[in-house]
């Protein structure tokens, strides 16, 4: 069962990319961010009201549980914030590849914080994901994106280690808390963290100000596919035996979505190499997953 909200949740993830692509292409970054906050936010709000309704904050009045939540939503939003932008300036054959890569990250952060132990099959997985990595930034560099000289690149890469620094984060305040609990008051931590971002930004760049912002359906939508893509994520992680790695590599599936969209619908280039290297990362996540079944 843990598996299909895996899955349900890899798919909506991958058309939660599209609709920030077709959010943000031309349009000012942070108010795009801003609204994705507030719809989510507002889609939690009914697990908010309930809570106060009964005259508690949650968490069994917690402030400690509040403050833990409090540092996931500064997490995710960093993280956010580098992606949205290098979503808007990569081209999603390039973007989604990289994001993808977040289970290689994952894994390797389980070793280092956790002390968990790899077999030799999983260690394949994870080097086929660096090389995988490496092809993909040779392929951008053909397009005028380079580690050396696209700062969305690197934009790109933070956006994926911090979204890995998240999921290993998520396994412990699961252990703790509700997912919905979780999920909701978040969500309303990064509403008003952007609030103050984008008021602190105008003071203090105001050219910030200038860069126009145009209404699009999209924009909604990107919070309607990561809700859902969210809830199944953490219902998936709080069933008995769920292994976080599999979820999160599971989840990177979503990658063939944006991939896919990229390459039809808004016709980017040099595919063949690209398609090769995304076929490349997948298997690394496949050997991933089966590495993961070894222990």
């Amino acid at each position: 069962m843990w598996i299909l909200c895996a899955l349900a949740s890899a798919l909506c993830l991958g058309f939660y990319d599209v609709m920030k692509k077709l959010s943000v292409r031309g349009n000012n970054v942070l108010i795009v961010l801003l609204l994705n906050t507030v719809f989510g936010t507002l889609f939690m709000m009914p697990v908010i009201g309930n809570t106060l309704a009964h005259g508690s904050i949650g968490f069994d009045n917690s402030v400690s549980a509040h403050l833990l939540i409090f540092i996931k939503a500064v997490i995710v939003l960093c993280s956010w914030l580098l992606g949205y932008f290098a979503i808007k300036h990569l081209p999603l054959t390039i973007q989604g590849p990289i994001n993808a890569s977040r289970p290689v990250m994952v894994l390797t952060g389980a070793v280092l914080i956790f002390g968990e132990s790899l077999n030799w099959v999983q260690w394949t997985g994870i080097a086929l994901g660096f090389a995988s990595l490496y092809f993909i930034s040779r392929a951008g560099a053909d397009e005028g994106f380079s580690l050396r000289s696209s700062r969305w690149i690197w934009m790109a890469i933070g956006a994926a280690v911090l979204g890995a620094a998240s999921s290993l984060y998520d396994k412990y305040l699961l252990s703790l808390y509700k997912p919905l609990d979780v999920q909701a008051w978040y969500s309303l931590y990064q509403c008003v963290l952007m609030t103050c971002a984008i008021l602190t930004l105008r003071a203090v760049y105001p050219a910030t100000a200038k860069t126009a912002f145009s209404w699009r359906w999209s924009i909604p939508m990107i919070s309607v596919f990561l809700t859902v893509a969210d809830l199944a994520y953490f219902h998936s992680l709080s069933l008995d035996g769920a292994m976080i790695s599999v979820v999160s590599m599971i989840r990177r599936g979503s990658v063939v979505v944006p991939f896919l969209y990229g390459a039809f619908a808004l016709h980017e280039s040099n595919l063949k190499t690209k398609g090769a290297d995304l076929v490349l990362l997948m298997l690394s996540l496949a050997i991933l997953v089966a590495g993961s079944t070894m222990n």
